[in-house]
């Protein structure tokens, strides 16, 4: 999707600083990070939000997932959170699917 700046991240039309990427996901560092690791991972397939998935996305969905422990692992991170907002109430801003890697410092429960 052209207008879609993850779509433009993943093909590499648009910059960022990429830490992993492989034929199903790309992965890097949050522009304003809320810890030292701030990683992003990114399908290269368009979903809008977690909501909008089918079960033909459930392997692209481990994947997603074994990718999160690859590069926190990268990053030198054994304890890290993965999370993911659904909507503009949750937090999502960008209307892409990503997991958010967040680690290096203590997190707070409850988040937000």
């Amino acid at each position: 999707m052209a207008d879609c700046l993850f779509c433009r991240i993943a093909s590499g039309e648009a910059r960022a600083d990429r830490v992993y990427e492989d034929d199903f996901a790309v992965a890097f560092r949050d522009i304003n990070p809320a810890g030292p690791t701030h990683i992003l991972i990114v399908p290269r397939k368009h979903i809008a939000t977690l909501a909008d998935l089918t079960p033909e996305d459930d392997a692209l969905v481990g994947h997603l997932h074994r990718v999160a422990v690859t590069v926190a692992h990268a990053d030198g991170r054994r304890d890290f959170r993965l999370a993911v907002n659904c909507g503009a109430d949750a937090g999502q801003s960008v209307f892409h699917l990503h997991l958010h890697v967040i680690g290096g410092r203590p997190l707070a429960w409850p988040p937000g």
